[in-house]
This record gives structure tokens, C-alpha cells and sequence, in this order.
């Protein structure tokens, strides 16, 4: 038994080494094998741990693997035409190919090495190729394998409300159209990553995002947003015992049936809205259509005037869902105030230093983007309790550093100089401080045209319809409770803010 087995052995062996390129596709082979079996068990024991591990294991080597397993059939037909144009026996006559005789033992022998090894190799392939596909669905790959493009993008990622959710199920969602587009997608970035031919920053809004009915509203189902939300947001005063003034709103969310709220008039399944803008930020919007649920249509134009030709050259008309007002409700890169007021609200900044919140806010905006902003942030901190409160260096020396380490990675969040991008570069649309957001389209100046045509539910056209304005009164989104007060007696009332403890009796 032994003698056959070697007999089979020995001539694939022959086959093998046959030329160089049967010779380099073997040791490829076996090289490529050895190296994933090693990576994987290495990292499920702990040993190693790296973002390139899964890519090297499940998509390098194993392109690898199939190339080796290529070159042998063709260094071995390159062989046989070789010895046939030199007049050769191709093969020793102990080493012949055998017959297709399944009654021959060194045929059934041959045969079933090569049943082993092709079972072995699908093995291989098979758990690779499902494992590489898991791989290219991970937060590991998506935010670490392109380390530098992609930086940006994890850092906010992983200190989002959504840090528990795969990038794919926003980015891809389920089914596998949607599958194949992205792998489409990502080899064009693979491409631009190669070549360095990408955008910095990243362009923003991304133009191929799948619909967020297909994404979002997987989990955040319109149906189930109901009812009013109390909201607080506490800036804090550049004094020196950094005053908080608290603004409470209840946000008029809607939802589901209702005629009253947000999201009942922005993204009702009933309701068709849709805009053109004409830049490529989607902040410029020149018109809005409106259906509403009995199949009548209102159109609203800014300022009251059709947009020209030109205008509309480069317009894009979108159907208005979740991202055009939740533009990033993963990736936000806050500005420095904002930053800093919740950072001291959390207690990672110790509010008791005098002027922290000035002084953060000003050591923040003074880092733009350049070599040595880290160390220039401490220095300003430092040198402002030096030279003001040098009593506190001594006394509170571990909040004072603290701070500076939280302000440090504040910076380390929100600016990447290697991407170009810096304080301010991508705009969130949520509310209207920073940035337009609901004013884009909420100003107040977005009117029908006069004495214009209106279409009835059954079709119909009229003339000379009465003007419509989009609203901008504020008390349609939310009623203002409280505006930036010290201690507003409806947060002591709910049980948000405790209450002050009046004066001591100095008699």
C-alpha cells in the first residue's frame, strides 16, 4: 500500500517540477496556505491583532493561492509542448500519464490524490472567499485598511450613537443589488487609493448613497416617531466660573399618522416631497414640490421666481428623505464651542478652572490644521493658568491636565490636516446656528408664484391660485421652553436641574 501511494506521490512530484513556472506555482501555493493558516490561527489565539491581518489573510493571499494553482497546468503544458518540439519522451516510462481505466489500482491511486488536493483547494478557496467577504463587510476594513482616507470617518464614527452598527448596514443595507454596487464602488476607490488620486477632503454629500428608507428606516421606522421630545442644550459663559445657560426646547417630532410635527410633513410615506438645489452640497435649494396625500401638487420657488436655465444647469432634483436634514447622524465633526461645551457637561473638563471654556474655545480655533497644533494647544493652556491663576497649577494641576488632554483629543477628532479637512469643513444640517440647515428651506422667502396654476386631487388645473409661503414660524418644529437661562424653572420643575440652595442669612 505504501509503495502505491508513494508510486502516486512521486509522480506528482514529477509533475510539479516539471519547469520553473510549475516549480513557482507550487511554492506559491503552499507559501500562500501556510501564511493564511498561520494569520488566522495567530490572531484567533491572540498573538496578533491588526487592522491588515483579515485583509492580508482573506484578500491578498489567497489571490496568491489561486495564481500558484494556475501556473502548474500551464507550466506543465508548456513542458509537454517543450519536449515535443525537442523530440523527448514528455515523461519516463515508470512516470506516463494513466490511462482513464478506473479497473487500473495506479489510475484509482492518481485519481484520488487529485480528489484529495481539488477538495482540499476548494476548502481553502471556499472559506477564504466567505471569509474575505465578511472581512470587506467589517468596521475593521471599512475605517482601518485605508488608514489615512478613512481616518476621519472612523474617529467620528467611533464616538457616534451609531459605533455599534456596521458601516454596511447605512452604507450597503441588505440585499444584494445593493451588494454588488457597492464591491462595484470600491473598486474604483480602491483604485484612487492606489493611485492617490482621491479627493481631500472626502466630498460630502455622497452622490450613491441608497435611499434611507432602504437604510435607516430598517430601524428608525417614520411610523414610530410620535409625539414631543424635550431637548436641552447647555453652552457655557466665557467668565471665570464659566456661568451654564441652559435652552430647553420640546421639538415637535410627529410621525405616523400625524398632521403636526416634523417628521410628518418631511417624510410621511403619504407625502411626496422633493427639491432641486444647484450646488453640490444641497445648500442652494431653488424650488420645492410638494404632493400631498389626495394627489394635489404645490410648488414653491425661492423668492417667488422660477429658477432660470442657467440655474438648472447643474440642479439636482431629490426626493427628500432621512439624510437631507440628518446629513450626518454618524459622522459629525463638531466646531470648538460646541465641542467644548460637552466636554465640561460630560465632566471631562473640570468646570471649576477658571475660564476653561474661553480658553479651550480659543486654543481650539487657533489650531487650524498645522504641524505642532497638539503641543501649541497645551501651551496655550498653560500659559493662561501661568500667567492668571498660577494658585491653581498647584492646587488643581490634574484638572488643568486634564483639559489639555481633552482638548487635545477634541482636535485629534475634528481636524486631519493629511485629508484637508478642518474646523467647520463639512456642514451639518440639523437646526440652523452653524450652517442654514432648516433655513435652506424654512426662511421664509420660498412662495408660490402669483395668481399660478395649482393642481387638484383629481388632476385639475386652475388659474389663479392664492399665494402659499413655506413657514418659517418657529413654534412648527419646536416651543422654546427656555432661552439660554441660568437656572430655568421648567428643567427644575422636570427634575433636570436640581434646585439652587437660597442664600445663607448673613445676620
Amino acid at each position: 500500500m505504501k509503495s502505491k501511494l508513494g508510486s502516486a506521490v512521486r509522480y506528482l512530484f514529477w509533475l510539479l517540477g516539471r519547469n520553473w513556472l510549475t516549480i513557482l506555482g507550487s511554492a506559491m501555493t503552499t507559501a500562500s496556505f501556510v501564511i493564511i493558516v498561520s494569520l488566522v490561527w495567530s490572531e484567533a489565539v491572540g498573538i496578533i491583532h491588526a487592522p491588515y491581518v483579515g485583509l492580508i489573510a482573506f484578500m491578498i493571499m489567497p489571490g496568491f493561492f489561486v495564481f500558484g494553482l494556475v501556473l502548474i497546468p500551464v507550466g506543465a503544458m508548456l513542458a509537454t509542448r517543450r519536449d515535443r518540439k525537442l523530440g523527448v519522451e514528455s515523461s519516463p516510462k515508470d512516470q506516463r500519464l494513466p490511462t482513464i481505466d478506473f479497473n487500473n489500482p495506479r489510475t484509482v491511486r492518481v485519481a484520488l490524490l487529485l480528489a484529495f488536493l481539488t477538495v482540499a483547494n476548494f476548502i481553502v478557496l471556499g472559506t477564504t472567499s466567505y471569509s474575505g467577504v465578511v472581512y470587506m463587510d467589517s468596521v475593521e476594513f471599512c475605517g482601518k485598511a485605508c488608514h489615512s482616507v478613512m481616518a476621519p470617518e472612523f474617529a467620528a464614527y467611533e464616538n457616534s450613537p451609531h459605533s455599534r452598527v456596521e458601516c454596511t448596514a447605512c452604507h450597503i443595507g441588505p440585499g444584494a443589488s445593493w451588494f454588488v454596487k457597492s464591491k462595484l464602488s470600491g473598486a474604483g476607490q480602491l483604485f484612487a487609493v492606489t493611485f492617490n488620486t482621491y479627493e481631500r477632503p472626502i466630498a460630502a454629500p455622497v452622490k450613491n448613497l441608497r435611499p434611507s428608507r432602504d437604510t435607516c428606516e430598517q430601524c428608525h421606522q417614520p411610523n414610530k416617531f410620535t409625539g414631543d421630545r424635550v431637548r436641552v442644550i447647555t453652552h457655557y459663559g466665557e467668565d471665570e466660573t464659566n456661568t451654564p445657560a441652559y435652552t430647553a426646547l420640546l421639538m415637535h417630532i410627529g410621525g405616523g399618522s400625524s398632521e403636526h410635527g416634523i417628521h410628518s410633513w418631511h417624510i410621511d410615506p403619504r407625502r411626496e416631497t422633493t427639491y432641486t438645489s444647484v450646488d453640490p452640497q444641497r445648500q442652494e435649494i431653488v424650488s420645492v414640490r410638494v404632493k400631498e396625500p389626495d394627489g394635489s401638487i404645490t410648488e414653491f420657488f425661492k423668492d417667488g421666481k422660477k429658477p432660470t436655465a442657467e440655474e438648472l444647469k447643474n440642479a439636482e432634483v431629490r426626493s427628500m428623505d432621512c439624510i437631507d436634514c440628518h446629513n450626518r447622524p454618524t459622522h459629525v465633526f463638531d466646531l470648538p464651542k460646541d465641542a467644548v461645551d460637552k466636554a465640561i457637561t460630560l465632566g471631562r473638563i473640570d468646570k471649576s478652572l477658571p475660564y476653561i471654556r474661553k480658553v479651550g474655545v480659543e486654543a481650539l480655533s487657533e489650531a487650524v490644521g498645522e504641524t505642532g497644533d497638539l503641543e501649541k494647544i497645551a501651551r496655550r493652556v498653560q500659559a493662561h493658568f501661568k500667567d492668571n491663576h498660577p494658585e491653581v497649577l498647584e492646587t488643581k494641576a490634574e484638572s488643568v491636565r486634564k483639559a489639555i488632554e481633552e482638548l487635545q483629543a477634541i482636535y485629534s477628532r475634528n481636524v486631519f490636516p493629511e485629508m484637508d479637512l478642518k474646523w467647520g469643513t463639512y456642514i451639518n444640517n440639523i437646526s440652523h446656528f452653524d450652517s442654514p440647515g432648516c433655513f435652506r428651506c424654512h426662511e421664509g422667502n420660498f412662495t408660490t408664484l402669483d395668481g399660478s396654476q395649482s393642481i387638484g386631487p383629481d388632476g385639475a388645473v386652475s388659474e389663479g391660485a392664492a399665494v402659499k409661503t413655506i413657514s418659517n414660524d418657529c413654534s412648527l418644529c419646536h416651543t422654546i421652553l427656555s432661552m439660554e437661562e441660568s437656572e430655568p424653572q421648567v428643567l427644575v420643575d422636570l427634575g433636570i436641574l436640581a434646585p439652587q440652595e437660597p442664600a445663607a442669612d448673613a445676620s
